[in-house]
């Protein structure tokens, strides 16, 4: 008997989980391991959330099942940060929808508004579950690619009108995970024409846009005029106010869209626990210090990081937003040779940039969310590898 499916037994291996294993084995030996390869912020959810939440678990009411949609206080937080940080207007009942983490949006649209056979332009490289949300349902990816030259911005002329006019939907990320690379909201403005042109719909991954440094800050696509008649935008809690496993985002823009999703959700979850979303709800509401704090410890581990890089003799522009360095690997390797020396001889976890599609070979990534401590231990470590030599 067989008891998987022909798409769960072809989607690619998931390369996060090869290194945990290595990891585990190393740890397994007394080895102490550093990784920097997951996303995952270390820092603290704002007490003022935490508080929300122990308010709102007490009272016996908020234990039933949400609105599918969302509780309307949150919907209305969702609509009042984006009217106070984009200055767009939203409405909470039909541009607006609570989701359970970005994560689980994004893989539900592609299923709400692709049918199989259909083709989803994605970012190469790219978050690696944009793929496998697209291999799940069934449809098929038709990459672009991001390129250093271009600053890992989206350069729409490389893809041709029968490949525009073959794509349904086409994802977006800026801030992007991995490259960092960062968007004027001109970019956001091709986009959009663009897809209007071709009728291809829009999905922008806006995970890490309050994750920003100095003056920049990230636009939202819902600045372009018309955006909405063509597009959506995931935004998501747990990067900016370190609530990942809170499991908390939404979606705004094109009620069709948001419409399509909200009809798969309904048939496949009822929405997130009600005292989350209404800690979500003070999140959104608050003056944002809180992520400016956070933001600065980014911005200070990221000096470190760099300075570490440098005795590797890896020269990296510093990232404006998201607390990820996006770097070349050093001469003489492969992504995951270079990955996989760095762990068995420092104990040090980088991502391979091969794991984010064939264009990010040549690049590993390195995520800031870990204690700073441990941070300057696995730059010490990194310094001391290249003193030794690194491949022999």
């Amino acid at each position: 008997m067989e008891y998987t499916s022909e798409r769960v037994n072809t989607l690619p291996p998931y390369v996060f989980s090869e290194f945990q294993r290595k990891k585990r084995n190393l740890e397994a030996q007394g080895v102490d391991v550093i990784d920097l390869g997951i996303g995952a912020p270390d820092l603290p959810a704002p007490n003022f959330v935490i508080d929300r939440l122990v308010e709102e678990v007490k009272k016996p009411e908020n234990h039933r099942y949400s609105n599918y949609f969302g509780i309307p206080e949150y919907r209305e937080a969702v609509a009042h940060f984006y009217k106070k940080q984009y200055d767009v207007d939203l409405d909470p009942e039909t541009e607006v929808l609570a989701l359970i983490g970005s994560k689980e949006g994004i893989a539900n649209l592609i299923t709400a508004v692709v049918n199989p056979g259909e083709r989803v332009l994605v970012p190469n490289p790219g978050y690696p579950v944009y793929q496998a949300a697209i291999h799940l349902a069934g449809a098929k990816a038709q990459h672009y690619q991001l390129n250093a030259e271009d600053g890992f911005r989206p350069d729409f002329s490389q893809l041709t009108d029968e490949e525009w006019d073959a794509g349904k939907l086409m994802l977006l990320n800026y801030p992007s995970n991995p490259t960092a690379g960062t968007v004027t909201i001109n970019t956001f403005l091709e986009a959009v024409t663009k897809a209007k042109e071709h009728q291809t719909m829009l999905a922008q991954d806006a995970a890490y846009s309050l994750v920003t440094y100095g003056d920049y800050q990230a636009p939202s696509l819902m600045q372009v005029p018309g955006a909405k008649d063509i597009g959506v935008e995931f935004g998501s809690l747990s990067k900016s106010f370190n609530m990942t496993g809170w499991r908390i985002g939404y979606v705004v823009g094109n009620p069709e869209m948001i419409r399509a999703l909200s009809t798969v959700k309904n048939n496949t979850d009822t929405s997130q626990f009600i005292p989350i979303q209404k800690a979500g709800t003070a999140a959104l509401r608050s003056d944002l210090q809180s992520v400016k704090a956070n933001n600065d410890i980014y911005e200070k581990r990221m000096d470190d990081m760099l300075e570490g890089l440098q005795a590797l003799g890896i020269q990296v522009d510093r990232p404006k937003a998201t607390f990820f360095i996006w770097a070349p690997v050093p001469d003489g390797y492969t992504s995951a040779e270079f990955a996989d020396e760095l762990l068995m001889k420092a104990g040090v976890i980088l991502t391979p940039g091969s794991a984010f599609g064939s264009g990010g070979e040549g690049y590993f990534r390195v995520s800031l969310s870990v204690p700073t401590g441990r941070l300057q231990e696995a730059v010490n470590r990194m310094k001391q590898f290249s003193e030794e030599g690194a491949k022999e």
